[in-house]
């Protein structure tokens, strides 16, 4: 049955979208065969496989995200990175703050903090592949669905999908007079409004216009002795919005138009030098939360636009479907990557906290971006055994990065004027697909599905790197202009086998190939700290595939008030693409190790034992394994050499192949260490009770995310590590059809752990987000 505007939606899911106030509308819907009286589960609708089925009958690992958590995650203003370790199997974290999210699914993902990085989980946003980091930061709002695909997507979906899919569908137009609004105040004076106004324009055509505004004041205090400001960072003040006109021609014939916006003005990352202690687990006892002491500048500015067009035509056996976008943007981000204040070759006052070798503030800007997507596809319409899709895609993305690294006193050898380098990037990238998927019903209880693709890649980058004082004698020169060119072909592709075992249990199996294009990283002038230095500093990421085996059970029980989701998989990723950041200078260096292999499983399971109360419970546990023998890396930087001679800032665990030397970081062997930001555990619960007063309900939710720890950099050290982070929020308000006003906490323990660091400099690291809490009111009609 195809899910429309006709579909039925029970109470608790009103309900649930009221109290989401906008962030998202109904992701679960039911047919008419559901418990309408409200004593089973809705069936949860997704498009995984780019149409719309039962959550239960798709041979994927696939999780979506409710209505009350979404409401609840997103309560205080939070982005993108609030759905971290919320599903199995899922990390986001960012060194920038709200503007370039990291993904990682299954362990796999890309440290990279530059501009340019490639990511092997690809974010999907309206049937549109959001390719650079400046886009995939865009505010989540008024959303459908949101799905989380796991594995390999290397048929169906965009370009560089070897570790799975983050998927947001936003809510489209209709042919009614509808709307919400919602507003919420909270700590740190934080607003968060959401609105949205769907409207009829006559006969076939329809418009919705939604937006989002957020902003919160600072609440980290820099008390830098030389210039203490109060309130000083992590404010913000954020817009996006969306306008979207449907005109339908006739009834086979649709054409959506989409513009968005968004605008982004703020503090960037928090960077704190010295939170760990050398030889020392976890965050030391010098560590304030909301102080910080820095010299530097700190501010963050995105502007992102885009323009799309979705058209679809029914020729009765196929639809033919044209999606069409283009984003383009730009952005800065400033901040004090030290982490203190001076440096240690001033007397002893004039620099902290801790030791500060030399300081160091980066810039990193993309003056202008555009990427243009072009898909078009043919999908089959019918009831039959067969279903098949096939189509071309195209992307091409036009890059600009300027970095800028400076030095405000001078370098640790005091050389007049200090550091000041600049490197201007030009990046600029296409891509090909053709693919083709079908799915035969061998019988009514087994089917099986397979897909292909065609994959070629080709990029230019082209780095100019100058300077405008002395550089400093103890780096290599970096002057000069230097090009890069990489291209490859790839066939992707996926097979699996799906049995009805019984009306409430299916099996599935699933085995699949994915693929990352290379990549190129110059982002910077010093020479790689690797055990072989290449001449200029610019490093290659040869393509990396992965091939992965998945097999899992998808059952309901107590007569469809509970559900219960079991996989477990096996992935071998070969010439893997990672990321070498830091390591006694501020660079992102590629390499690629000969693979990585990884297994794990994942849980998700709902009950509800009563109408009035519904659980839900995730489990995931992933191991991760380089596996090459001779690959090396740099470690953490070197301390001062007068001071603690040729001793590393922090305590390697791996085997050291070259020491630390005055100025450079030891070498060390990853061989066997699991990947960076791979947490083994990550485990989740909620619960939502609702006793019915009146013409509405009183209701309360706590959602609850535990993850175990995660090393932040390939190699493992005793202080640049989490050990764990649990984290919990509780909801309660009173809701009916048209109105709901709620308050809320977030990290209602005030957990405080470290999420990444610095390593080139001192022992600086970044933090989770404090306790937030605040009131919500919002309506709908």
């Amino acid at each position: 049955m195809r899910l429309c505007s006709k579909q039925i939606i029970s109470r608790s899911t009103l309900a649930a979208a009221l109290l989401a106030g906008g962030i998202v509308q109904p992701a679960f819907a039911q047919d008419e065969t559901a418990a309408d009286d409200g004593q089973g589960l809705d069936v949860i609708v997704v498009t995984a496989q780019r149409r719309e089925e039962n959550l239960q009958d798709v041979p994927l690992s696939v999780s979506t995200i409710s209505d009350d958590k979404l409401a609840a995650l997103g309560a205080g203003g939070q982005d993108v990175r609030a759905l971290s370790a919320r599903v199995p199997s899922l990390v986001v974290e960012s060194s920038f703050g709200r503007t370039f999210p990291r993904f990682y699914i299954r362990g796999l993902g890309n440290t990279d903090f530059d501009f340019n990085a490639s990511q092997p989980v690809s974010l999907v946003y309206d049937d549109v592949v959001l390719e650079n980091p400046i886009l995939k930061g865009f505010p989540i709002f008024d959303l459908e669905r949101v799905e989380v695909l796991r594995g390999p997507q290397g048929t169906l979906f965009g370009r560089n999908t070897p570790a799975g899919i983050v998927k947001f569908d936003s809510v489209k137009p209709k042919d009614d007079l509808s709307g919400f609004g919602r507003v919420s105040y909270g700590r740190f004076n934080a607003v968060n409004a959401e609105a949205a106004l769907n409207v009829p324009l006559g006969e076939g055509i329809s418009a919705r216009a939604s937006g989002m505004y957020q902003r919160q004041d600072g609440w980290v205090d820099n008390v830098n002795p030389g210039n203490p400001q109060t309130n000083a960072f992590e404010g913000y003040d954020e817009f996006a919005a969306r306008l979207q006109l449907l005109m339908n021609f006739t009834e086979d014939t649709e054409l959506l138009l989409t513009g968005q916006y968004r605008n982004l003005d703020g503090t960037a990352r928090v960077f704190r030098a010295n939170i760990f202690t050398r030889g020392q687990e976890g965050l030391n006892p010098d560590f304030r939360r909301d102080q910080v002491a820095v010299d530097g500048r700190n501010e963050q500015k995105v502007k992102t636009y885009n323009l799309s067009g979705r058209f679809s035509h029914d020729f009765g056996p196929v639809s033919l479907v044209s999606v069409t976008s283009f984003w383009t943007g730009d952005a800065t981000s400033v901040g004090d990557v030290d982490g203190g204040f001076g440096a240690n070759f001033l007397p002893p006052a004039l620099y902290g906290p801790g030791e500060i070798p030399f300081t160091a503030e980066t810039r990193d800007s993309v003056p202008s971006l555009s990427q243009f997507t072009q898909e078009i596809r043919l999908e089959s319409n019918g009831n039959g055994p067969l279903n098949y899709q096939a189509g071309i895609f195209y992307f091409d993305e036009r890059l600009r990065i300027v970095s800028e690294n400076y030095s405000t006193l001078g370098d640790p050898l005091n050389a007049p004027g200090g550091i000041n380098i600049l490197v201007s990037q030009r990046q600029d990238s296409e891509a090909f697909g053709l693919f083709g998927s079908l799915t035969y019903a061998l019988t009514d209880q087994l089917s099986v599905t397979g897909g292909i693709r065609y994959n070629k890649d080709e990029r230019d980058y082209f780095v100019a790197r100058t300077q405008d004082t002395q550089f400093p004698a103890f780096l290599q020169n970096p002057l000069g202009n230097v090009s890069r060119s990489v291209s490859d072909d790839n066939i992707t592709w996926d097979a699996s086998i799906t049995y009805k075992a019984t009306e409430d249990v299916n099996l599935y199996a699933r085995v699949a190939k994915g693929y990352r294009a290379p990549s190129i990283q110059g982002r910077i002038l010093f020479p790689p700290a690797t055990a072989t230095p290449l001449e200029d500093g610019v490093t290659v990421g040869q393509s990396e595939t992965i091939l992965s085996y998945e097999a899992g059970v998808k059952t309901t029980f107590l007569d469809g008030r509970g559900r219960f989701n079991l996989n477990g998989f096996f992935y071998d990723l070969d010439n893997a693409q990672l990321t070498a950041v830091g390591g006694g200078i501020n660079a992102n260096r590629l390499i690629n190790a000969d693979s990585v292999r990884g297994y794990g499983m994942e849980m998700d399971a709902e009950l509800k034992p009563v109408p009035e109360l519904l659980l839900t419970a995730s489990l995931s546990y992933n191991k991760t394994e380089i596996r090459d023998a001779g690959l090396t890396t740099a470690a953490c930087g070197a301390t001062r050499v007068d001071t603690f001679p040729n001793v590393s800032l922090c305590t390697p665990l791996d085997p050291i192949v070259t020491p630390a030397a005055p100025f450079a970081a030891a070498i060390v062997n990853i061989d066997g260490n699991s990947l960076p930001q791979s947490p083994r555990w990550i485990a989740n619960a909620t619960a939502r009770y609702g006793i019915p007063v009146g013409d509405g309900e009183i209701y309360a939710f706590t959602d609850w995310s535990y993850r175990s720890k995660i090393n932040f950099f390939l190699y493992e050290s005793i202080e640049f590590q989490d050990k764990r982070q649990l984290e919990g929020g509780l909801r309660v308000g009173y809701q009916t059809d048209s109105f709901d006003i709620a308050g809320f906490v977030r990290n209602i323990t005030n957990d405080e752990s470290a999420v990444g660091a610095i390593d080139f400099n001192n022992l600086t690291g970044f933090v989770n987000e404090p306790r937030i809490w605040g009131v919500e009111a919002g309506f709908k009609f």
